[in-house]
């Protein structure tokens, strides 16, 4: 399967977005691409607030991201925010083209002083969509310090799992980062497609960043098989993901798994 990344930096202006979403879709049909993955929270930045850009998920947004995939003829995931019945909203990725499917992000980012909970509803249910006789399953950003949610979408049949992310900067976190995305492909034994908010410029308010770049691709095995840089990037990767059965069969962590009492 050839997967494109599309390592954006967004904007707080969700039309300005849509054009990026655009713009990265159309250059990866043209070479080849089967699938393109953008980062959590492609619609807007989280330096805005999350209700002000939320949408439902048939709204104007996403519909115009449908129509991008459309006339691209492959498929898009993309992070966005969705309204609720109350003023939190959900973290989603939309999956749109080739398959139709949402992701509500189950673990939210309580932690090193900040509390995504505030303004984001958890999500409940694992989420796996079937692309092209593959079953891929789908994670985003803070749900990859959760190795469980990794195990179970492996246990019904995930052979990559993509997680999109706006991964924060700080102290050791790019360590951080490429670690547990190559831990969790491990778990799972299945490719990890992270794709990450490009790194912004430094900004004179003292804003958390909302990325870092270095989207990276790590095999079953744990080998990374491509990691970006800091600045936005589209780059094309090809997949062999029939490889997994024989990883799973030689390496065989995920029936070896037992329930610790």
């Amino acid at each position: 399967m050839r997967i494109a990344l599309g390592q954006l930096l967004s904007t707080t202006d969700p039309d300005a977005n849509l054009g990026l979403v655009a713009d990265y879709t159309a250059q990866a049909a043209e070479q080849g691409a089967e699938l393109v993955v953008f980062p959590e929270a492609t619609m807007c930045s989280f330096a805005r607030p999350r209700a002000d850009a939320a949408e439902p998920f048939d709204g104007p947004w996403a519909t115009a991201v449908r129509a991008i995939a459309a006339d691209a003829g492959i498929t898009v995931v993309v992070g966005m925010f969705t309204t609720t019945d109350s003023p939190q909203v959900y973290n989603t990725l939309l999956v749109t083209g080739g398959t139709e499917a949402r992701y509500d992000k189950i673990h939210l980012f309580d932690a090193l002083g900040y509390a995504e909970s505030r303004q984001i509803r958890a999500g409940e249910h694992a989420v796996t969509i079937k692309l092209s006789g593959h079953t891929l399953g789908l994670a985003t950003c803070y749900d990859v310090r959760f190795p469980a949610l990794f195990t179970e979408l492996a246990g019904r049949g995930a052979e990559a799992v993509l997680l999109p992310a706006s991964w924060a900067d700080g102290p050791e976190k790019l360590h951080q980062w490429r670690t547990l995305v190559t831990a969790r492909a491990m778990d799972s034994t299945a490719f990890v497609v992270g794709v990450d908010q490009a790194k912004p410029p430094t900004d004179p308010n003292g804003r958390t960043p909302t990325g870092i770049g270095h989207s990276i691709v790590v095999g079953p095995t744990g080998t990374v098989l491509l990691e970006l840089g800091e600045d936005p990037e589209l780059a094309i990767i090809d997949l062999d993901l029939t490889t997994v059965a024989g990883v799973r069969e030689r390496l065989p962590v995920l029936q070896h798994q037992r329930r610790i009492q």
